[in-house]
């Protein structure tokens, strides 16, 4: 099971989340609304093709990367959203579309959201799309080292 993956990363690190198990949901407004968290406290993540290579963009729920700023951001012009066949095989243990927010566990550099950055508790997919993590947003931080991005957003 995906989430079990997720639930021993963060055991072996010793921090502290709550499980939460919903009816099927694939949008991140929808897992938001069924697990009763709010849509900007939801981290839903986006793959993106920067640089060379794959990395994870953090948002909340209800923005949309603006692509133009990110390039100019991660001065990668080529920047771009990233197709499901570039990325599913990175993810073996997950549901395509709901891969947890844990770059390290992946191999792979994560850029967050700032406005994310500023809540004290942050929710994610587990890897399914039917669990979802909740966590302390520092413990987060002090677990992934994302880079925080002042992102443009929709």
């Amino acid at each position: 099971m995906p989430a079990n993956k997720v639930r021993e990363f963060l055991d072996a690190h010793n921090v502290k989340y709550v499980t939460i198990r919903h009816s099927q949901a694939f949008t991140a407004a929808d897992v938001a609304a069924s697990v009763h968290v709010a849509g900007r406290d939801f981290a839903k993540t986006v793959m993106v093709w920067a640089g060379g290579g794959l990395a994870m963009v953090v948002l909340p729920a209800t923005r949309r990367i603006v692509l133009h700023d990110l390039r100019e951001m991660l001065e990668s012009p080529e920047a771009r959203l990233a197709t499901e066949t570039e990325f599913r095989d990175r993810f073996p243990d997950c549901e395509i579309g709901a891969m947890p927010p844990l770059g390290n566990l992946y191999g792979l550099p994560v850029y967050v959201a700032a406005s994310l950055s500023t809540e004290p508790e942050i929710a994610f997919n587990a890897g399914t799309h039917t669990e979802v993590i909740k966590m302390a947003y520092a413990d987060y931080e002090a677990l992934v080292h994302p880079i925080v991005l002042e992102f443009i957003t929709t």
